[in-house]
């Protein structure tokens, strides 16, 4: 996919990865709208963003209000998800409240705003959807119990819909990387983060998952990065 000149939805522009997909599209010629789920956190959405826009992903009347805005209001080539929670904790601490949480923001949310601007994509000639899924995808970790179901969700979520896309030319991309320094373990929802050894820089990962929406990939696995 060329880049330059098509329009991107960015959920999660206000965090580190987020924002770094950000600059990397706009430097290559997009034109970037970015979500945020307040508007102390939109505040740090790079600039260079064409609007910054409001999503909470717990809400289906905040995603309804977005993709309606979206489907009305501007073209769209493309969506990319970098928002997402962790919690951490065994099993027999879990919070129905947390996995709850959990379940809306890293899986449900996400599905919701797929559907809803499917049909606003597959106006397009080639479209992207990626979502940014993470290693626990592949690889379940005890003390991520229920952050790892979340991610599972949404990663068979795309596998599926990705076959149906196909005949609408929407290319859909579960990215699977590794942990990656971006501050999201010490805002977990719940629970405290182990020590983790030292992660990919985000901006390597937002290179990587830029690289393949321009080569017209369509796996991300935890070894692409």
């Amino acid at each position: 996919m060329e880049i330059t000149n098509k329009r991107f939805l960015v959920v999660g522009a206000s965090g580190v990865l987020g924002g770094e997909i950000v600059k990397l599209l706009t430097e290559k010629g997009a034109i970037v709208s970015g979500s945020a789920s307040s508007n102390d956190s939109a505040a740090k959405i790079p600039a260079k963003v064409e609007v910054r826009l409001l999503l909470d992903l717990t809400s289906p009347e905040s995603i309804k209000t977005l993709s309606d805005y979206l489907i009305a209001a501007t073209e769209l080539d493309g969506i990319i998800n970098a928002a997402g929670v962790v919690a951490f904790g065994e099993v027999k601490d879990l919070m129905a409240e947390t996995v709850g949480r959990l379940m809306a923001i890293n899986a449900s949310g996400p599905m919701q705003l797929f559907s809803a601007l499917t049909a606003k994509l597959a106006e397009k000639e080639e479209s992207v959807v990626v979502n940014i899924t993470g290693v626990v995808a592949e690889t379940p970790l005890p003390g991520i119990a229920a952050y790892s179901a979340s991610k599972f969700a949404i990663d068979g979520f795309l596998a599926a819909a990705a076959r149906e896309w196909r005949r609408q030319g929407i290319r859909a991309i579960s990215a699977r990387p590794g942990h990656t320094e971006t501050g999201l373990a010490s805002r977990a929802i719940a629970g405290e983060a182990p020590k983790f050894p030292e992660g990919m820089t985000a901006q390597h990962v937002a290179q990587r998952i830029v690289a393949a929406i321009e080569n017209d990939e369509k796996e991300l696995p935890s070894t692409a990065f």
